[in-house]
């Protein structure tokens, strides 16, 4: 996009935007939204919706703004006579066949067709109670979409997600006029690796996903900003959930992670967060059983055990101890624990499984990574080694082993075991201490992706039972030795680790927002 600017006016309000920036995108710079179906701004423009019309001065007829680039001095007129008829008949046109399906779909409440209806609609139809409405059954798109003919709009975005974007043009428009439907492959199926995204990209109800189908409708859903735990590539995405139960995750835009979308993997990898058999409360080991217990006794038990071992003076000198992270722990977590180890001679290490690397032909620089370590980076900023067999001989030696939610976990060691996780794995039974934590979906946090960027994820849900987030457990453990005070939140964890880890020097979370921002070592503010 050019860095020279241009002026123009959109619905009496002066607007400056960069040359080449379309109509539709200049109008949000004034606040105004202009109606479109086939406008996407991750997509090519294929202008067949012919929505967004609207009025410009000087021009001989309507034109439409998602295909029409700003010109100086431009004069744009959304809400003019001529633009309003125009736009209430293309949606005529499309409510003709479109059956009332709203009581049944899922896209109810999230439906493009419905807001625009109410936002540009005309109080009644023209047409006839008794005009027939076409039918043609569902059709099985693929391993997880539906395809429902009958609510097709043929705005054509899932054609050219496929064809410009992901690659695989295995979608098109098929027959002509009031006939034409979206068509498959005869030989394919909707099974490339980001063929969700056609769902996200359907305005109607046509495209369903099958994991998400009359789960729940769209006003029972809390949404929540958070980060993809499927890999290194820390896509953006929104957890839905209800009822304290993720049900959907949906790609949330970022244009300089994942841009509007996410892959299929990372769009089904919740329901491990949803696990029943969670860690309730904190447990002690009493006459050679673990019992349940209150987080004073748990913590007080923690810190005896570190103080026995060697690392409780504070200073240097202590006893060995190994810490086996989970690359899915938070970066506050990874750093309280490192602190925490302050004085032993210390060796910390994660484990990243690894998989099959699916990029998105169309976007560069983004793909499902092989590395299934949502933050590596971060425990590799803050000293942890991606050498876990060592760190296992090593603990098998080790005064003390701590290990932070590594539901995987097998090790063995003559110290004492200190467990803190979500689930308690077999290798973990015979642990001195097991303290419950609170999962991504039930924390505040921050990972930082394979490119060095910190970004944040928000609470979605509460933890169960006694269940606390790992800064919260691991800042009372600190406070317990007298090294140092508990935290209120985890934004204090975080600008206790921005003073202390020179990466993140000058950072905070209302400076990391909603998208995050990219990690430069050395510089006092991260550019």
């Amino acid at each position: 996009m050019s860095e020279e600017l241009i002026n123009l006016t959109i619905d009496g309000v002066p607007v400056s935007v960069p040359k080449g920036t379309l109509v539709i995108e200049a109008a949000k710079q004034a606040g105004v939204l202009v109606p479109h179906y086939c406008y996407h701004p991750g997509l090519p423009v294929a202008g067949v919706c012919r929505m967004c019309l609207v009025e410009i001065e000087k021009a001989p007829k309507l034109q439409i703004a998602c295909a029409t680039q700003v010109a100086e001095g431009m004069v744009v007129c959304t809400q003019s006579p001529q633009a309003k008829d125009a736009r209430m008949g293309v949606l005529e046109l499309l409510l003709i066949n479109h059956p009332l399906d709203c009581p049944i779909c899922d896209q109810a409440g999230e439906c493009e067709l419905q807001d625009f209806t109410f936002q540009e609609g005309r109080p009644a139809t023209r047409y006839s109670p008794e005009y027939p409405k076409r039918f043609n059954p569902v059709e099985d798109f693929g391993p997880d979409v539906l395809y429902v003919p009958n609510r097709c709009i043929l705005c054509t975005r899932c054609v050219r997600f496929m064809e410009d974007v992901a690659k695989e043009p295995v979608l098109n428009v098929s027959e002509r006029g009031d006939r034409a439907y979206i068509g498959v492959h005869p030989e394919a199926r909707l099974d490339h690796p980001w063929a969700g995204n056609v769902v996200d990209l359907c305005p109607v109800g046509s495209l369903l996903s099958k994991d998400f189908l009359h789960k729940a409708r769209a006003w029972e859903l809390d949404k929540t900003a958070s980060v993809c735990t499927g890999c290194s590539q820390g896509c953006n995405v929104t957890l839905d959930t209800r009822e304290s139960v993720v049900v959907r995750v949906r790609p949330r835009s970022n244009l300089d992670v994942n841009r509007y979308f996410i892959c299929d993997h990372g769009r089904m990898n919740y329901r491990w967060i949803n696990r029943g058999d969670r860690i309730e409360a904190p447990l002690v080991r009493r006459e050679g059983e673990l019992h349940a217990t209150d987080w004073d006794e748990a913590l007080e038990r923690v810190a005896a055990l570190l103080r026995g071992a060697g690392g409780g003076g504070g200073g240097g000198g202590g006893g060995t101890a190994v810490a086996l992270v989970s690359p899915r722990a938070s970066t506050e977590a990874l750093f309280l624990a490192r602190e925490l180890f302050a004085g032993f001679d210390w060796t910390g290490a994660f484990q990243v499984v690894m998989g099959e690397e699916a990029p998105l032909a169309g976007v560069p620089n983004l793909a499902l990574r092989a590395e299934r370590a949502p933050n590596g980076a971060g425990a590799e900023l803050l000293g942890y080694t991606r050498d876990y067999a060592a760190a296992l001989r090593a603990a098998e030696s080790a005064a003390l082993l701590f290990v932070l939610d590594e539901p995987e976990l097998s090790v063995r060691t003559a110290g004492a075991l200190i467990y803190a996780g979500t689930v308690l794995p077999d290798g973990a039974r015979d642990a001195h201490v097991v303290l419950p934590l609170a999962n991504v979906a039930e924390e505040d946090g921050t990972y930082v992706n394979r490119d060095g960027r910190a970004q944040r994820y928000f609470q979605a849900k509460p933890a169960p039972g006694m269940a606390r987030p790992a800064w919260w457990v691991l800042a009372e453990l600190g406070a317990a030795l007298g090294r140092s005070r508990p935290l209120g939140s985890a934004a204090e964890a975080f600008e206790r680790l921005a003073t202390t880890v020179e990466p993140f020097r000058g950072l905070s979370y209302a400076e990391l927002a909603l998208t995050g921002r990219r990690l430069s070592p050395g510089a006092a503010v991260p550019a």
